[in-house]
């Protein structure tokens, strides 16, 4: 006789158009139905929640957590959050005496509550973070903290992305949510360089924010800046894609992942980016390897002479391209991550003497 799946609720704070929902979207559609059974709770709606049922996963937006978890009595719970104390979350879970609760901590802090005891593994998603996170806390045990890269559905770009890009186009592209945390001043500065410097230079904007339409009409850009409503889907985004010839990141907060970089790595496009400052996020600096997937670049004439570069030498833009491709499959592939995930929650599972 068989046993029945695992049961596994993922919690996020909302169930907005962000990564962290995206990611968490992507995961609960990919663990094996056979042997997990994925539901989903949030306190705030958002425009994830009707793609999350279209895939038949159970979703609780609002309402009582300690409730829910009553109702769909979970073995493993799986929290995605920044990582910062949050006992109003915890403090059900814990009540509810969950056997197996792991979290995606997505910023890579530190929540020394006693709340947080309850959780069994951390999961940061990139070296970086793990890395930085331990040398901060000298917590350094690999059966308690460890990585899990953000997944990609790297399969459906390799598909939907065009393989006859022509990399000879001056046209870049940008994508970001709509918020000024998202940006760093290089992605304006280097607009009237590459304008004047480029005949028929175009860059293309997803997630404008005031501050950018404003530099683009005092520096008489409207003719070479196009910007883009949102886009909710994988296939907006590869179609959005299509359409450039590179990635041009700029953010000075940097990121803990990047999950905007690794899908255009999967569509074969190479990245421009740049570090941030201090004790920052950095992980775009562990996607981008400077020089293979892409150029890292310091200050807005280099990043300029960068993008400068790439866009007048096609086959280099190409081949920058498919090793990136060819990395966010090896790394990111959204079923290879799930089943990582699938033998965390098994590995608890019988460290807690629990059949699955």
């Amino acid at each position: 006789m068989s046993k029945p799946p695992v049961r596994v609720l993922h919690i996020a704070n909302s169930l907005g158009p962000g990564g962290t929902e995206k990611v968490m979207q992507l995961l609960v559609s990919h663990l094996d139905r056979t042997r997990f059974l994925p539901a989903v709770y949030s306190p705030e709606d958002g425009v994830r929640a009707a793609q999350i049922r279209a895939l038949g996963v159970e979703t609780h937006v609002g309402g009582d957590l300690l409730a829910v978890l009553g109702r769909f009595r979970p073995t493993v719970v799986h929290l995605h959050r920044a990582g910062c104390p949050e006992p109003a979350l915890l403090t059900p879970v814990k009540r509810a005496g969950v056997p197996v609760v792991v979290e995606t901590n997505v910023f890579g802090r530190h929540d020394p509550s006693p709340q947080a005891r309850i959780i069994d593994r951390t999961l940061f998603v990139s070296r970086f973070c793990l890395k930085r996170f331990t040398q901060a806390t000298g917590l350094a045990d690999p059966g308690r903290y460890g990585f899990l890269y953000n997944p990609v559905d790297t399969d459906f770009f390799a598909r939907a992305a065009r393989r006859d890009r022509d990399f000879s186009r001056p046209v870049i592209g940008r994508v970001s949510r709509p918020d000024p945390g998202k940006w760093s001043r290089l992605a304006l500065d280097i607009l009237p360089i590459l304008a004047r410097e480029l005949p028929g230079f175009r860059c293309r904007i997803l997630g404008g924010i005031p501050e950018a339409r404003d530099f683009v009409r005092e520096h008489g850009l409207e003719q070479s800046v196009v910007f883009h409503d949102p886009v909710a889907t994988d296939a907006e985004i590869a179609a959005f894609l299509d359409r450039v010839s590179l990635l041009a990141h700029a953010n000075d907060t940097g990121e803990s992942f990047g999950l905007v970089i690794a899908e255009a790595m999967a569509c074969g496009l190479p990245v421009v980016t740049h570090p941030a400052a201090g004790d920052r996020d950095n992980a775009q600096l562990e996607l981008v390897d400077h020089g293979v997937t892409g150029l890292v670049t310091d200050n807005a004439a280099d990043y300029a002479a960068a993008v400068k570069h790439l866009l007048t030498h096609p086959d280099e833009a190409r081949r920058m391209g498919e090793a990136g491709r060819a990395k966010a499959a090896r790394l990111f592939r959204v079923q290879d991550i799930a089943r990582q995930l699938e033998d965390i929650y098994l590995e608890l599972l019988r460290k807690k003497g629990i059949p699955a």
